[in-house]
């Protein structure tokens, strides 16, 4: 019974150095252990064994890609304070396992004050534009700092990003008042071009529509004179001389002129004197008045004979008889 008591106690100990003797290490991960206090190997993944009591495990290391968010706030040259969120993924190399375990007592902290120093060195020469436009530079920045620095402590820089940017609220919304009035401007420079260009094809039909029109004027004034001296002409075939054929000529016209007024709507009409006597009246005196130019016009011409101004041979012409415009 006695040696029973003993056993227990004695098979419980063999029982704690033999899960201590073995220890079990996960995949992509490092078990570092010390013997007596210093450090006597690091272990790989799988079952491992270690002298126990003598050895201890103080520690395992992650191998995988980790990845480390920091939030910098600094100041751009223009003045304006800003939010960088910086992203650094990074890894322990294997071979350099114990300067990774040993030389830094909390190596995040230590990346995060390498970020702080590179974009507070990097972002206050840039302004805010350059901020959005050079984010890439900033980034190769801090990759090339940290990785040159985190190489002595087993550390290596796989990447880094700057994954926003996030300036005070005000200036967001400066920001977008500077666009919304930039584009508004270019909005009206198109509107202002697109109105020249209606103005310009406006006065170009103007000008051709007025061109058009003096050329319907004047072939209208040509043919008007080709019928009066028609007209003339067949007058004077039936023995009506010219200064008659104009005055009936210019009285058919009135009357024409007379009725085409009564033909048209809201149109403005002058009464003249059209009792038989008065307008009989005014057929003579324009007759008359035909007349007497007429003799005139005779007497000039003879006394300009007379004093050889006029040559027979170059006689000119009867004057072209008026029309409805001299009337």
């Amino acid at each position: 019974m006695g040696w029973f008591i003993l056993s227990v106690p004695l098979l419980l100990i063999l029982v704690v150095l033999l899960f201590s003797t073995f220890f079990v290490v996960k995949q992509q991960s490092v078990a570092v252990v010390e013997r007596l206090g210093k450090f006597s190997k690091d272990y790989g993944p799988g079952l491992n064994l270690k002298i126990p009591i003598i050895d201890r495990v103080v520690g395992r290391v992650n191998l995988r890609i980790q990845q480390l968010d920091v939030i910098v706030e600094t100041k751009t040259k223009d003045d304006v304070f800003v939010h960088l969120k910086i992203s650094v993924q990074f890894l322990v190399q294997r071979n350099h396992v114990y300067n990774a375990f040993y030389k830094l007592q909390n190596p995040h902290e230590q990346i995060t004050a390498f970020i702080f120093d590179v974009v507070r060195a990097e972002v206050p020469k840039m302004i805010l534009d350059d901020v959005f436009v050079k984010k890439e530079e900033i980034a190769l920045a801090i990759q090339r700092e940290l990785k040159e620095a985190m190489l002595n402590y087993g550390y290596d820089i796989i990447k880094a990003l700057v994954t926003d940017i996030d300036p005070d609220a005000k200036v967001k919304v400066a920001m977008n008042r500077i666009n919304a009035a930039e584009r508004e401007k270019v909005a009206a420079e198109y509107e202002a071009e697109a109105d020249r260009i209606k103005i310009v094809a406006k006065a170009r039909a103007e000008a051709e529509s007025k061109r058009l029109q003096g050329q319907g004027i004047a072939d209208q004034r040509r043919e008007i004179a080709r019928g009066l001296e028609e007209s003339v002409d067949v007058l004077n075939n039936v023995g009506i001389n010219s200064q008659e054929a104009s005055a009936l000529i210019v009285v058919t016209q009135h009357y024409d002129t007379l009725q085409s007024i009564g033909e048209a709507t809201q149109s403005n009409l002058i009464l003249l004197p059209n009792s038989p006597q008065a307008g009989s009246n005014m057929l003579n005196d324009m007759i008359a008045s035909f007349v007497a130019s007429n003799q005139i016009g005779e007497e000039m011409k003879k006394a300009n004979v007379k004093k050889g101004i006029v040559n027979k041979k170059n006689k000119p012409k009867d004057p072209p008889p008026p029309t409805d415009f001299d009337y």
